[in-house]
């Protein structure tokens, strides 16, 4: 097995699995002349980017990086899925792993931005 555990996981081999189907489509549809199969197979390779990533976010995934090697099976969930992997793009595009931040609120008077803890009155 790999020294990184890359792509050793439930999420990684469903969309490689999904995408390949997809990449076949796409190379029957050149052949074919046919660009319905052309546009299927394109389609399949983006609900393959989909599944992964729903999988990934469900803690079928993994987060960047190593993993400690007891956690390299390939069916090992992720307990840490829920709260975003840090510097993962995926967890980013969730919305995970972000910092909760309030918007700033700038007064006229000093011109500086203050935390909105309630409304404005």
């Amino acid at each position: 097995m790999s020294q990184y555990d890359e792509g050793h996981t439930v999420a990684g081999w469903t969309g490689f699995g999904i995408a390949t189907v997809g990449v076949m489509g796409i190379g029957f549809g050149i052949c074919a002349g046919n660009a319905l199969g052309v546009w299927g197979g394109l389609a399949v390779v983006v609900i393959s980017l989909l599944v992964t990533w729903v999988l990934h976010l469900a803690g079928w995934g993994k987060p960047p990086g190593r993993r400690p090697v007891g956690d390299w099976a390939m069916r090992a969930k992720d307990r840490t899925a829920r709260e975003g992997h840090p510097g993962c793009l995926g967890c980013w595009l969730a919305g995970r792993g972000r910092p909760a931040e309030l918007p700033a609120r700038v007064t006229a008077e000093t011109g500086k931005g203050e935390p909105v803890t309630g409304s404005a009155g």
